[in-house]
């Protein structure tokens, strides 16, 4: 893996204050870590300047397309491995993309930009990629919990309860067609979620009431929700597994929320598929992996089988380029129907 940085407690503590309120303002995070705000703000143009974090916005799916993302594990022939992770990256409905070693070459996550589009990326686009011996797929059928969700545990209960008065809504809201302008706007706070009305205005050609609205507006309907983007290795989470997890069919719900529970999950969701719940975690080591199959895991009930891949290399996440644990380009999301 490429230079790992070091940074020390302020930097970690700052990365888990936006974990829990990424819009805070900076005084704001400054009170709550207990330093100045130009230290705060000085560190979190470091990081950012240096491709280490970003406060992206997470847009709500169903705002773009009505088709159900799909996790995809895919075989490739001897030698083409790296050639074919680089070919789905460079795909624009394909947001993840890791090589991994278990149950397949390849894992990556698949959002057609459309039902209609499903078929012939699953089928045709992604099997006539040169290098490509078979793929297998699964349907998410519910996201159970989100990456925007995963939390760093460094602060103190005062401090997460000092923060949550700045953070944005919970829950979940169904998403109504947007309007151009919120379209726009969700766009914009999807490269930048920190972006103030003074920004988006400025960017829309509208006034700032205008775009102060259109913010909440998205905002509390949760089309945005706004995260810190930052590769868990840098945290010190070095090592990241997808579970395929077999459950009882009385137990999928009971397996995919305690699964969601454990400070592991970086994304559970229940699918159709070879298995019922799919857990994307993030370890320390291969200790804490071994610790969560044979203990944690093991004391679910209702989990009948589990098939594990171990990531080797994430080259795309949330359609945002990796380079070990420094962030590179970001390509646009599809303008959707």
């Amino acid at each position: 893996m490429p230079d790992n940085p070091n940074l020390d407690d302020l930097d970690l503590d700052l990365i888990a204050a936006l974990q829990h309120a990424p819009r805070a303002p900076v005084n704001v995070l400054a009170d709550v870590l207990g330093s100045s705000p130009s230290t705060v703000k000085r560190r979190m143009h470091r990081l950012t300047t240096r491709r280490l974090i970003r406060v992206i916005g997470q847009l709500a799916w169903s705002a773009y397309s009505d088709a159900h993302p799909r996790h995809v594990w895919i075989s490739t022939a001897p030698g083409q491995l790296q050639a074919v992770a680089h070919r789905l990256a460079a795909n624009p409905e394909i947001p993840f993309v890791a090589m991994t070693s278990g149950r397949a070459d390849v894992y990556c996550v698949a959002h057609p930009a459309s039902r209609e589009r499903v078929r012939d990326l699953l089928t045709h686009e992604i099997q006539s990629v040169p290098g490509v011996v078979a793929s297998q797929s699964d349907l998410v059928l519910r996201a159970i919990t989100q990456a925007d969700g995963w939390r760093l545990d460094r602060l103190t209960a005062d401090q997460v309860a000092a923060l949550a008065l700045k953070a944005e809504p919970g829950g979940e809201q169904p998403v109504e067609p947007l309007s151009d302008q919120e379209r726009r706007t969700a766009h914009l706070l999807h490269a930048d979620a920190r972006l103030s009305s003074s920004d988006v205005a400025r960017e829309l050609a509208v006034s700032q009431s205008t775009a102060y609205r259109l913010i909440q507006s998205l905002l509390e309907r949760r089309v945005v929700r706004p995260r810190v983007e930052v590769e868990p290795a840098l945290l010190g989470m070095r090592l990241e597994a997808i579970l395929s997890v077999t459950a009882e069919a009385g137990s999928i719900a009971e397996v995919g929320a305690a699964l969601a529970r454990h400070p592991s999950a970086r994304y559970v969701s229940v699918v159709a598929g070879t298995s019922s719940v799919i857990h994307h975690g993030a370890f320390r080591d291969e200790e804490r992996l071994a610790d969560f199959l044979s203990t944690d895991l093991a004391g679910i009930s209702g989990v009948t089988a589990v098939q594990v891949s171990v990531f080797l290399d994430v080259l795309r996440r949330y359609w945002i380029s990796r380079t070990g644990v420094r962030l590179g380009a970001s390509r646009p999301l599809l303008s959707g129907p």
